[in-house]
């Protein structure tokens, strides 16, 4: 048997890719063919992630940013509308807003860092346009209640499923987009499977689908039957909409391919490690854990915990990183960061996310995080959140 655990003295991450040599020898045959890009390998990309998640189309671009902007232009907003979002998130899920022009609306979360869906509604204005739900740690909003939301007062949903390849709100996937608009991915080297840098969206309209495949080409349109001006030869094309350069590359979605080839193996070992992480901290007087409903299925890209306050927190992370163990706090509320600050946003707007973010550090998950890796982590968070002694 393979011991996948770190050397002796060797760091642990919260999260790290796991390549194998057979995905890089895909990478190397595209990089050893005609396309590096625009070609082949990204409409197969696209096909295979729309078939595992269920919907009907998938656009891959650059990364997850570009797929939330591109989502957001998708279906016009613009400058004066309004979206609404959590604020327990990477920053993007709102940044895509003020990209276009737009003001984001942040709703206040529950105890699972998760958008409260019954807070949604009182934020709901004559100018909202989109709500976009964030399935924090890979665990599903309140889809239904959501939608219903949504369906009133005739908005808009993206889902930011960049924590969530893999994972399930009853027996739906999320990405399938039954109760969405679009979904948007991630594949970051931390994320569940890695082109390096890279997203992509799913959405079931063709409408919304061929709307951005021309905003990931520059706005390029190449179909004579929608030509504006007259057509001047073979070479011809028309810009009829402010696109941008979002395109993904071949030999990235090759690696693509491949990883998702393995991407139910890999939510399968998530799903091992944070089941250990559940059992030995259930007891804890000093950390509470992120429970597991029974209708969700969680793909854990995060695995959080929450400690008594803000002065444990510190001490454990700087404790942690003493001992070569680096975790992560995701995350600082979007709208504590000095940009929004400086637009006129102010502490106080989402206590309970406030609340919540001075007690969370996410702990090291990714499927080749070995046992005796995973019992030093837990033996050291015990030292300090319960006072357990440790001997190394």
């Amino acid at each position: 048997m393979v011991n996948n655990d770190n050397k002796i003295g060797q760091s642990i991450s919260y999260g790290k890719q796991t390549i194998s040599e057979e995905d890089v020898q895909e990478v190397v045959k595209t990089l050893q063919s005609e396309f590096l890009t625009c070609g082949p390998k990204v409409k197969e990309f696209e096909v295979k992630f729309a078939d595992y998640v269920g919907s009907k189309y998938a656009v891959a671009v650059s990364n997850g940013t570009a797929a939330l902007h591109l989502a957001c232009l998708s279906v016009g907003l613009k400058k004066d509308d309004e979206l609404i979002t959590s604020p327990i998130t990477f920053a993007a899920s709102a940044n895509c807003a003020l990209y276009c022009g737009a003001k984001p609306v942040f709703v206040d979360v529950d105890e699972n860092g998760l958008i409260d869906a019954n807070k949604i509604e009182n934020k709901i204005t004559e100018k909202t346009k989109i709500i976009i739900p964030v399935h924090y740690t890979g665990l599903s909003c309140n889809l239904e209640k959501i939608k219903e939301i949504a369906n009133r007062h005739n908005l808009i949903i993206i889902e930011d499923a960049c924590h969530a390849l893999g994972a399930k709100y009853n027996d739906y996937n999320i990405g399938d987009c039954k109760f969405s608009d679009m979904a948007c991915f991630s594949f970051h080297p931390v994320k569940h499977i890695t082109t390096g840098e890279g997203g992509i969206i799913t959405t079931n309209s063709k409408e919304i689908y061929d709307k951005l495949l021309v905003l990931r080409h520059h706005g390029i349109v190449k179909d004579s039957n929608q030509f504006i001006n007259q057509n001047e030869g073979p070479w011809y094309h028309e810009i009829q909409e402010l696109g941008f350069n979002y395109r993904i590359t071949d030999f990235q979605c090759a690696l693509g391919m491949s990883q998702l080839n393995k991407i139910d193996s890999f939510v399968n070992k998530r799903r091992e490690i944070a089941k250990k992480y559940d059992f030995a901290f259930k007891e804890s007087q000093g950390i509470e854990i992120i429970k597991e409903n029974e209708n969700l299925f969680n793909s854990y890209h995060l695995y959080v915990i929450k400690v008594k306050d803000k002065f444990v927190r510190l001490s454990l992370f700087n404790y942690l990183r003493d001992n070569n163990v680096f975790c992560q706090v995701h995350y600082i509320p979007v709208y504590w960061h000095p940009y929004y600050q400086k637009i006129g946003y102010k502490r106080g707007l989402c206590p309970i996310a406030e609340s919540f973010y001075e007690r969370i550090i996410s702990l090291p998950v990714y499927p080749n995080l070995g046992e005796n890796d995973q019992d030093k982590v837990i033996l050291l968070i015990k030292k300090i959140c319960d006072g357990t002694i440790v001997n190394f």
